[in-house]
């Protein structure tokens, strides 16, 4: 993993994750591929984890997929992120789209900051992100179909929340590219900024500093509002709030705001 991705904890427990293979502008080959599931999967499981800041290191986010991964005599149905397309294997992902269904999947919010491109399974693992902080500049396209492919790195389930039907159908159809201001206007970015990841660890610092235990329960219900019934939703926010009203890191909260201080949590 560590000549693909990079992880630094910083204060507040806010992971600083970057996609370090500057020089191919960070485009996915086999290597890139298992070190995203390894970055997730050791995200996952570290203590006091509060948010992660997603960023590419030099002059892009993620090219997509590297282009040599689609010569050779693979079989069909094979992945260039290894296995079978069809195999589950992290869950209800195949590796490919776990690259991107992962971030997802993390118990905390994730902050993308985008530059450059983001092409392809870029584009998706951008989606993937809680919360997408573009340059104005940023080239973006859903590019499968320039190569005769259809998205498959999980943005099926990540844009249906994100933009209209009509804006994705037509950006998958046409293969377009469009810049982070037009990104913004469609619904792929949350925001537009001349320095995606300085506003990025801006916005980091803000979560960190909310009860971890609040920001889990809301993000496990934002990720419910795809496909959830009204009854569901309901019920859940019910549940959420009865795990954390009243606890230790809800009073200080209350206490920390009103004392006009930072507050202390506990993880």
């Amino acid at each position: 993993m560590k000549d693909r991705i990079s992880i630094t904890m910083l204060e507040g427990g806010i992971a600083d994750v970057r996609l370090i293979r500057a020089d191919k502008m960070n485009a996915l080959d086999a290597a890139m591929w298992a070190a995203l599931a390894e970055a997730i999967d050791e995200l996952k499981a570290r203590a006091g984890l509060r948010v992660v800041v997603l960023s590419g290191e030099g002059r892009a986010f993620c090219a997509g997929l590297d282009l040599s991964s689609l010569g050779g005599d693979r079989e069909p149905g094979l992945s260039s992120a290894g296995g079978s397309l069809s195999d589950r294997t992290h869950g209800i992902s195949n590796n490919a789209q776990y690259a991107a269904w992962g971030w997802r999947e993390l118990p905390v919010p994730v902050i993308a900051a985008v530059h450059g491109v983001a092409f392809g399974a870029g584009s998706q693992i951008m989606a993937a992100a809680d919360i997408r902080i573009v340059h104005p500049d940023t080239r973006i396209a859903i590019m499968e179909m320039r190569w005769g492919l259809v998205p498959d790195v999980a943005g099926m389930a990540l844009w249906r929340t994100q933009v209209a039907d009509d804006v994705l159908r037509e950006m998958i159809y046409t293969n377009r590219e469009f810049n982070g201001s037009e990104a913004k206007l469609l619904g792929f970015a949350t925001h537009v900024s001349d320095d995606p990841l300085a506003k990025a660890m801006e916005l980091a610092e803000v979560i960190a500093n909310r009860n971890p235990h609040a920001i889990r329960g809301a993000k496990r219900l934002c990720n419910m509002l795809a496909d959830a019934s009204d009854a569901e939703i309901l019920q859940a926010e019910s549940d959420e709030q009865v795990r954390v009203i009243r606890t230790p890191n809800q009073v200080e909260a209350v206490m920390a705001h009103m004392e006009k201080r930072a507050p202390n949590f506990a993880d």
